[in-house]
């Protein structure tokens, strides 16, 4: 089989793919974070509606009658920077935004009510936030990035983070993502 005949016979095939969720807005949008994160049962991903400051979500698999719901999370008043899903608990979503807060949502399955307000809202205070990211063997500490500086937060404490690297301040560069080092020591 030739390249040509391939690739043609791919194109069409994907065209014609009954697992594609269609219809789905979402805009186009300037930040460091992830605009689209899922877990074994949940999508969650920005959409263009409320300025992004609102997610779409949908089920990884079609329901009952074979169609994909898309619920709407109304989820900060300012663009939605970044999301993710704790590893420890796939109902729960922690999204940032530049509207200098972080939100914890207990979510349903699409085909439910979503939750009108957040479990959980932190405010770091440091301006607008980039980066929000579950730490992958502690079920309680969340990373966030604000513009200036790096954060780690124990959920558990909501005044303040646990710890803050300052390393704008120091000349340093910060980078607007996270990696979580283990070590066995």
């Amino acid at each position: 089989q030739s390249l040509l005949s391939h690739t043609c016979h791919t194109a069409s095939s994907l065209h014609h793919h009954s697992g594609w969720i269609n219809n789905v807005r979402t805009g186009s949008f300037s930040c460091q974070g992830n605009h689209i994160k899922a877990n074994s049962k949940l999508v969650a991903f920005n959409t263009e509606q409320a300025g992004g400051g609102m997610l779409g979500l949908s089920s990884v698999k079609p329901g009952s009658d074979g169609q994909w719901t898309v619920a709407q999370i109304s989820c900060h008043s300012d663009l939605v920077t970044d999301m993710d899903f704790s590893p420890f608990d796939e109902h729960l979503l922690a999204t940032c935004s530049a509207d200098e807060m972080v939100k914890l949502w207990r979510l349903c399955d699409p085909e439910q009510e979503q939750p009108g307000s957040p479990e959980l809202t932190l405010r770091p205070g440091r301006g607008r936030l980039e980066v929000v990211h579950f730490h992958p063997t502690s079920s309680g500490l969340l990373a966030i990035s604000t513009a200036k500086s790096p954060l780690i937060w124990d959920i558990s404490c909501q005044d303040a983070p646990l710890a803050g690297i300052y390393s704008w301040q120091h000349g340093l560069h910060v980078s607007h993502s996270f990696v979580f080092v283990y070590s066995s020591n």
